[in-house]
């Protein structure tokens, strides 16, 4: 069997005088234009390895917004045999850099969509373009993050003796926090709100710290606030929804299955993945999200008119 080497990448989009654009690189080692792309490091999430292969080969710092369709290709193995190369991909914003190039790239053009699509060397580059292409004809290009996580391991109740709400993370919860960090960067979340509980506030602190925001600790996200009153969760998801600002709660297992409930009945109905991404919550719902996980639904809209038009579920 071929082995499988991951890697990912982004198409870079922006709207130049009402046009949309896509940011393509050349390489001339292999004299080809594609998207920006590269190998994932050891242990790395794709998500992560996108925005650092981006920067890396582009110079643009990005932050990614909903998945496009992967691609999987062979690839001589360097033994005389065939690796599949998979690579993931999404659609991403540039935030900031200055469109530097590292020596394996050697031009980073602004093209134009139908541009794009006769530039690019390979056809199954066009298939990313064409679902970015999609999403702008349907009025859902333009998406922001909502991510949903459930704080990262802590120690066990039957091994805790105090006050529930302080139960401190543990070293692998710790390990957590600090990939949920890279997670909830790469996604550019600039809202974080969070149980008061220690476990949870801890989960977003190694971000929080990074990115210089506040944590906005709301006890209806607690499991003992949920208990008396489990409207106050929904209301908190309503806030986050009316604000539309990329946005991350963290809560726990018993909160998370009624605020995914709600997430599904957002799910649009003429969305081409539309049953996809239901299955999607209610499976997270269902099963319980791991603790560590980061749920991430691009959202369309804000308030009564926000749309769920693509999830993620990322376990760090």
């Amino acid at each position: 069997m071929a082995s499988s080497i991951p890697a990912a990448g982004t198409l870079p989009w922006r709207r130049r005088d009402g046009r949309l654009e896509v940011a393509l690189v050349h390489r001339p080692k292999y004299d080809d234009w594609s998207w920006p792309k590269g190998k994932l490091d050891p242990d790395e999430l794709p998500c992560l390895a996108a925005v650092r292969e981006t920067l890396e080969e582009t110079g643009l710092q990005v932050r990614l917004a909903a998945p496009l369709p992967p691609s999987e290709y062979p690839l001589p193995d360097g033994a005389g045999g065939l690796a599949s190369k998979h690579v993931d991909y999404w659609a991403a914003v540039v935030t900031g850099g200055h469109g530097r190039l590292e020596h394996e790239i050697d031009a980073l053009d602004w093209v134009e969509v139908g541009a794009a699509h006769d530039r690019l060397d390979y056809s199954r580059d066009r298939e990313q373009l064409r679902a970015l292409v999609r999403a702008e004809r349907d009025g859902r290009l333009d998406t922001w993050p909502l991510a949903l996580v459930r704080h990262a391991r802590a120690r066990p109740r039957e091994a805790w003796r105090g006050d529930d709400r302080l139960r401190p993370l543990t070293a692998a919860g710790t390990r957590q926090a600090a990939t949920i960090a890279g997670v909830l960067a790469a996604y550019g979340i600039s809202r974080l709100v969070t149980s008061p509980s220690v476990r949870c506030s801890a989960t977003l602190e190694p971000y929080a710290a990074r990115a210089g925001l506040r944590l906005r600790a709301k006890d209806g996200l607690s499991e003992e606030g949920y208990a008396a009153d489990p409207a106050r969760a929904a209301r908190h998801l309503a806030a986050a929804l009316r604000r539309a600002t990329p946005a991350a709660l963290c809560t726990h297992g018993p909160v998370l299955p009624d605020l995914l409930g709600r997430l599904v009945e957002l799910v649009a109905d003429d969305l081409p993945r539309a049953e996809a991404c239901r299955e999607e919550l209610a499976g997270a719902a269902d099963e319980q999200m791991r603790k560590g996980e980061v749920l991430v639904c691009h959202v369309h809209g804000r308030a009564e008119a926000a749309a769920v038009v693509a999830v993620e579920r990322i376990t760090c």
